[in-house]
Order: structure tokens, then C-alpha cells, then sequence
């Protein structure tokens, strides 16, 4: 044990030297670099304002998403850390130009590997023994690295079944702290020049979901939790959870089952690789399973629960044999109070329904503040909860535009927004952007409506005629019936 402490002394010096001036550095980029984006895009707006040809200014919009998404990606790319969840967040189909999409979804699973004998001193300082006392074998090359850790295979010592091993990266905490803040301060000054949107709210939130990450002993809690509530509450688990090595998992090392699959990014290819049709009936059928094992868990994790994997990019999917899909770290979980998952219950059901004024009590009831910029106040609120809240955009919205005067944003002011409510809008538009990747628009909402007339029946603020309502309609739910 003091040999291991005494080999690594001098190097953990070095390291501590050079992690304390990172954040320095790391600030000066970020702003050098936001300000020319930003900037770049208000400049841009002035020029194509002169412009009166329709055609030749969407062509110049496309330019300018593509000068802009190259200088974000490599910002992201560089910069790593925080940022690379930032690329998660904004790299979605129905939230960026096309022109980030395309370059930002790269980013979503890659991340700088810490070297092997970083990754040693970490795991050998957090479980107190060698490498070679606790594993049978170890991969020295990491299976995948994210931005707050990376993953190796291994098999324990008298032990048949592979283990995946998560290593937190070195420093890695203090960068993305300093990331979030220099964010928090950008954020603060948008909503007040040109999205209005609590924007400083979120990123709070993120701050203190981003902080939870670096515990993996709240990890392994999280994943037991949730691994036993959708077993005990289904036949089948919808979804795969990893089980935890109790024994081998501490503040920055978590040992765990390993699930072999594929990343739901690479479905696709791995379909043309065994003659299946990405376009066929036998792919869709895949594609729609997936989408109702991912949905059927949220719904019930968000609003019988509250408590939920509030991070499920494509970096966390797995698909197995038989079209199962397994859901991986779960670093980033929320528990909601039953105040808010009633409340988020009412707010699914007025979307379902298409109720305006349902939506408008849904609002007051989960805090959601808003001042209105335009007549028909209640069918602008309702959409801007649809845009929110549910995968399927309302018709005419391709994407979330903030900037376009068209924009709900634009025509209802969002002044307050609970933080606790940013991890269930983060999840829908994840689930959104999956949706859109596998060419299904469906509505979460309307399959969440049995689950959410069950959690306010079983509140009871849901009575009588109802209930054979709600019945029949989780029936309904597990044909999944989609719509195109």
C-alpha cells in the first residue's frame, strides 16, 4: 500500500501544478471563442437583412450555420470536458441547423482516453489494492471515453464475466465546474439581449446535475434504485440496467456488469452489415420496439417514480440481441418532488389532449412563468409546451429556432422556469432527437397519458369514470401505436 503511494508521489505533484492553471487557460478560450460566434451571427443578421431575395438569404443562412458550426465543434472538440456535453445538448435535429448537427453529433461518444498509468494511480489510490490483486485481466485500452470518465473491460479474479470499469478522469472536476460558470455568465447575458428564456435557470440546474457526476458512489445507488423499480413494476424490464459491484465501487472508480451491444449510432450500420433494409418493414419493426422500450421506462420512471436517468444520448444506449436496449450511466439522475411529477402529469395530459387551458393551469401549477407578447396567448402557451415537452413538434415546426420571430420564445417571455423541470425538458429532447435520428415522429405524451392518469389517480386528483378510461388506455399503450 505505502509502495504504491510512494511511486506516484512526484507524478501527482507534476499533475497537480498543471490541472491548477488549466482553468485559467480554459476560461480565456471559451470567451475568445463564444464572443466570435456570437458575434459572427449578429453581424450576419444586419448583412442578410439587406437581402430581399428569399432563396439567396436561406442560402446564406446555410453558409453562416456552417462557418458557425465549424468554429463550435472545434471549441467543443479542444476544449472537452463540459463542452462536449454542451455538443450532446445543442447536436440534435429538431434543436440546431443541420449544418451543427452534422458536426456535432461526432462528438457525443468521444472524448481524450486518460493514459493507462493516470487511470492506475487512480484506481489503485480509490480501491486501495494493485491492478493485478483485483482483476484476472484488464484491458489497457478503454472500451469508450466520455467527458467525465472512461471505460475499460476487465474480469475479475475468480470471476467468469467480463466487468466494465469506470475510471474518473484526473482534474477533471474543477475544469467543468469553470466551464458551467463561464457558461452561466454567457447565459445571463443572452436572455437578456436575445432569447427570452430563464437560460441562467438551466444552466443552475446543470451545475447541479453535472456536480452530482463526480460521486460514483451516488451512481451506483441511482442504479440499483432504478434497476429494482422497473423490475419490480414490469413482467420484462423495458430496458437493460447495469448491476453494480458493491465491493469495487468508490468516489471516482465504479466497477460494473458489462452489457455487450451495439451504440444505437452505429444500428444502422450494423443492420446493411447482416442484408436487413434500413428503409424495410423488418428495420422499422426494430427501430419502433427500441423507441417503446425507451419510452415505456421514462414514462414510468418520470411520473410513477420521479426518480429518472435524466441522460439518455446515444452515447448511454445500447442495443442487444433481440432489439433489447440497455441503458448506461447513470451519473445524471433526478428525483422529482411529487408536486412537480403531478404537475408534469397534468402538463402531459393537456399536450395529449391538445387542452390550452389545461396547459395554462399546468404552467401556474409547475412554476413556469410567462408574460405574453401576443393575442392568442392560450394556443401559443400550448405550443411552446408541445415544443417543451413532447417529441412530436407541433405542425409547421421543424426545428427550435429561438432567434426566429415565428418562435413561441419570442411570443410567450419564459421569466421563470424551475431548475428541477430542465432535466425532464433535457430528457424529452434527447428522446426527441433519438426519435428524429430513427425517422419516427411519434408523441411521448400520448403514450404517457395512461401513466400519467394513473399517477393522479393513485394521487387522487384523478375520480370514478376515469379510472376504466385509463384501463383501457394502458392497454393501448403496450400495442405502442405509432404515428408517422
Amino acid at each position: 500500500m505505502s509502495g504504491i503511494a510512494s511511486r506516484f508521489d512526484f507524478k501527482e505533484i507534476q499533475e497537480k501544478v498543471s490541472l491548477h492553471l488549466r482553468p485559467w487557460h480554459r476560461s480565456f478560450q471559451f470567451w475568445v471563442r463564444a464572443a466570435d460566434i456570437y458575434t459572427g451571427y449578429k453581424v450576419f443578421q444586419v448583412r442578410v437583412s439587406f437581402v430581399k431575395d428569399v432563396q439567396k438569404q436561406h442560402a446564406m443562412w446555410e453558409r453562416q450555420h456552417e462557418l458557425a458550426a465549424d468554429k463550435i465543434y472545434a471549441m467543443c472538440s479542444d476544449l472537452g470536458g463540459f463542452f462536449l456535453k454542451v455538443a450532446q445538448i445543442i447536436g440534435k435535429p429538431d434543436l440546431a441547423p443541420a449544418a451543427w448537427v452534422k458536426k456535432l453529433v461526432t462528438l457525443c461518444d468521444q472524448a481524450p482516453a486518460t493514459p493507462f498509468d493516470g487511470v492506475q494511480r487512480v484506481l489503485e489510490k480509490e480501491l486501495g489494492q494493485s491492478i493485478s490483486e483485483i482483476f484476472e485481466k484488464f484491458d489497457v485500452n478503454p472500451l469508450g471515453s466520455a467527458s467525465i470518465a472512461q471505460v475499460h473491460l476487465a474480469r475479475l479474479k475468480g470471476n467468469k464475466n467480463d466487468v466494465a470499469v469506470k475510471v474518473q478522469h484526473p482534474g477533471i472536476q474543477e475544469l467543468m465546474m469553470t466551464d458551467i460558470r463561464n457558461l452561466q455568465a454567457f447565459a445571463l447575458y443572452m436572455q437578456k439581449t436575445d432569447i427570452k428564456f430563464d437560460l441562467y435557470s438551466v444552466t443552475k440546474e446543470m451545475e447541479t446535475q453535472i456536480g452530482y457526476e463526480f460521486d460514483f458512489l451516488r451512481e451506483a445507488n441511482a442504479m440499483e434504485r432504478i434497476h429494482h423499480f422497473l423490475y419490480e413494476n414490469n413482467r420484462k424490464s423495458p430496458v437493460l440496467v447495469p448491476r453494480v459491484v458493491r465491493d469495487l465501487a468508490s468516489r471516482r472508480v465504479l466497477v460494473m456488469e458489462y452489457i455487450d451491444g451495439i451504440p444505437i449510432l452505429k444500428l444502422g450500420d450494423e443492420m446493411a452489415k447482416r442484408g436487413i433494409n434500413p428503409g424495410g418493414k423488418m428495420a422499422a419493426a426494430a427501430k419502433q420496439n427500441i423507441l417503446k422500450s425507451l419510452t415505456l421506462a421514462y414514462g414510468q420512471m418520470i411520473l410513477k417514480s420521479g426518480f429518472f436517468h435524466a441522460d439518455p444520448h446515444p452515447g448511454n444506449i445500447l442495443i442487444c440481441k433481440g432489439s433489447e436496449v440497455a441503458l448506461l450511466d447513470y451519473g445524471q439522475v433526478k428525483d422529482l418532488p411529487d408536486q412537480l411529477r403531478l404537475g408534469y402529469a397534468n402538463l402531459v395530459l393537456a399536450i395529449a389532449d391538445n387542452d390550452p387551458v389545461k396547459a395554462m393551469e399546468s404552467y401556474r401549477e409547475l412554476g413556469i412563468g410567462t408574460v405574453s407578447n401576443c393575442g392568442n396567448e392560450q394556443q401559443e402557451l400550448l405550443r411552446l409546451a408541445q415544443t417543451m415537452f413532447d417529441t412530436k413538434l407541433p405542425p409547421g415546426v421543424v426545428m427550435l429556432q429561438p432567434f426566429s420571430e415565428d418562435s413561441s420564445i419570442k411570443k410567450i417571455a419564459v421569466e421563470s422556469f424551475p431548475e428541477e423541470l430542465f432535466s425532464i425538458l433535457r430528457t424529452v429532447h434527447l428522446l426527441r432527437g433519438l426519435s428524429v435520428g430513427l425517422g419516427i415522429n411519434f408523441s411521448c405524451a400520448e403514450q404517457w397519458r395512461p401513466i400519467a392518469e394513473g399517477a393522479l389517480y393513485n394521487a387522487g386528483r384523478l375520480k370514478g369514470a376515469n379510472r376504466k378510461s385509463r384501463v383501457r388506455k394502458l392497454s393501448s399503450f403496450r400495442r405502442f401505436s405509432w404515428r408517422n
